[in-house]
Parts: C-alpha cells; structure tokens; sequence
C-alpha cells in the first residue's frame, strides 16, 4: 500500500514537497516513481529513483526543478519540487515498480497509491 502526502495549493514559484510512504518489507528492493495527470490529459512520467537511490530520471518538464529521494529506512520516497508552474498542476501519483532499476516503462509499475492533489495558480 502506497499513501501520498503533502500536495495542496501553491502560487506559482512556489516549492512543495510530495511524500510517500510504502507499506511492506520490501520497500528498499525496488525502484519507485512519481506520476501525475492533469485534466484531460493521460498520465504521464515525472520522476524515478533506483532501489538504493543511486539512479534518477527525470521528465525533461521537470528536470532542474524537481528532485526525487527515498529513505528506505523510513519506506518513505519524497518528490521536492521546487519553481513550480501552472503547468505543474495535476494529481501526483507515487508508484513501486516491481523492477530495482527504472527502464522508462510505465508497466514496470505494479502498485499505485491514490494521490495528492497539487495545484498551482498563477
């Protein structure tokens, strides 16, 4: 079970930071992800980190403001963001893959918590 934590209203330039934290023994095998979907648009990829979280991708909107972390002794993996746009506004989504490493496929991903809500106005 994945629980998301931390969204909320923000004005533009403004810094939030996601939480997520994982249920389970195995939280610190995998990789996990960040997602998020704005209204009338489909899911798309915002950022990943490995198992050890010695690995990070990022989507190219997101790189250089966005930064992804974990603490596996907490099962918790948290996305700062930071100069945050309108564009940035959707509903985030945290992920586990069943993968250690991210490849750059959404299907890695197997468990999905209900998100959190990040709206930023301008």
């Amino acid at each position: 079970q994945l629980v998301e934590s931390g969204g909320g209203l923000v004005q533009a330039g403004g810094s939030l930071r996601l939480s997520c934290v994982a249920s389970g023994r195995t939280f610190g095998s995998y990789a996990m992800g960040w997602f998020r979907q704005a209204p009338g648009r489909e899911r798309e990829f915002v950022a990943a980190i490995s198992w050890s979280g010695g690995s990070t991708d990022y989507a190219d909107s997101v790189k250089g403001r966005f930064t992804i972390s974990r603490d596996n002794a907490k099962n918790t993996v948290y996305l700062q963001m930071n100069s945050l746009k309108p564009e940035d506004t959707a509903l985030y989504y945290c992920a586990a893959s069943r993968r250690a490493y991210y490849f750059g496929r959404a299907t890695d991903f197997g468990s999905w918590g209900q998100g959190t809500q990040v709206t930023v106005s301008s």
